[in-house]
């Protein structure tokens, strides 16, 4: 259907970014849930005592740390 028809419509129109909503929202709601990884700054970590962790939950050492340096041109 081309936009320019749809728009003509006002319902039409209103069908259309419902659609366009419920798809967001069925997207949205079928990633998984969030775990909890601890601390991800190396800093806060250190001051707190605890080990800091990768997105995956790995913890971060000095090595981790300067790979990422060295990638980011730091």
């Amino acid at each position: 259907m081309p936009f320019a028809r749809l728009f003509r419509s006002r319902w039409a129109a209103l069908f259309w970014a419902a659609g366009i909503m419920w798809t967001a929202v069925d997207v949205a709601n079928s990633a998984p849930a969030p775990q909890h990884r601890g601390t991800t700054s190396p800093t806060a970590a250190t001051a707190t005592g605890a080990t800091a962790t990768d997105a995956a939950g790995d913890p971060v050492d000095a090595n981790d740390l300067a790979t990422l340096a060295n990638l980011i041109g730091g």
